[in-house]
């Protein structure tokens, strides 16, 4: 079972999940954001996806975790996000293990450990600059299905400026993270029930089998297993 609630970390989302096993269950979809985890014991980051990712670790129980908005986390974490796509990696990884095993301590004995997690988060976004806020328009351009080049001149940015800005803030370059955001765009709007035609053209795919192709490229499954499951 998976829920979320909006963060007190702006953009943010905090969120637990039991997997049950069911098709596209516990199954985590690219969406250009990273998170900062909780599961058995140890904190961890999980990168920017190119692809569905579903935990394999063998170990039972729940995750917690505080949904990063796009471009925000590398200044939090003070490592670039290509540095961490498709990756899960401990946050002694990141972190001197002297800083982060005080903080272990802290969720172990919480009682809430969403509520403990957001507080880190919530410390360390204190102590840190705030992110570009060019990083915002980007995404609000890209989400609302506007082309790179046409963002990168809105911004009076080159393509290649754009380019490195964004692996470092979003893990991937421009057209990537656009990518990733049509899909997440197209799954809002098939689960509100729309045709699956209609669909693909308001989120900007060519065509239906445009979209079914891209779902099931970036996802492992087809659309309409998908959504039989997936969060």
């Amino acid at each position: 079972m998976y829920q979320e609630r909006a963060s007190r970390l702006t953009g943010a989302v905090v969120w637990t999940s039991t997997p049950s096993g069911r098709p596209g269950t516990g199954r985590v979809l690219p969406d250009g954001c990273m998170d900062l985890l909780w599961h058995d014991g140890r904190l961890l980051v999980a990168g920017p996806d190119t692809r569905a990712h579903r935990p394999g670790d063998g170990r039972a129980g729940p995750w917690t975790g505080v949904r990063l908005a796009p471009g925000t986390a590398p200044a939090l974490l003070g490592v670039p996000a290509h540095e961490l796509r498709d990756r899960r990696v401990a946050l002694t990884d990141l972190w001197p293990s002297a800083e982060v095993r005080p903080l272990a301590a802290r969720m172990s004995a919480a009682a809430d450990p969403g509520a403990a997690l957001e507080a880190l988060a919530l410390e360390r976004a204190a102590l840190t600059a705030p992110p570009d806020p060019a990083l915002r328009q980007v995404v609000a351009a890209l989400a609302a299905g506007r082309p790179v080049a046409a963002t990168a001149d809105r911004l009076g940015l080159g393509a290649r400026q754009l380019h490195r800005r964004s692996l470092a803030a979003f893990g991937y370059g421009p057209k990537t993270l656009a990518r990733v955001l049509r899909l997440q765009r197209a799954l809002a709007l098939a689960r509100a029930g729309g045709p699956y035609a209609e669909t693909a053209a308001r989120a900007g795919y060519a065509d239906q089998a445009h979209l079914s192709r891209d779902v099931k490229d970036l996802t492992g499954l087809p659309l309409g297993e998908l959504l039989g499951g997936a969060r």
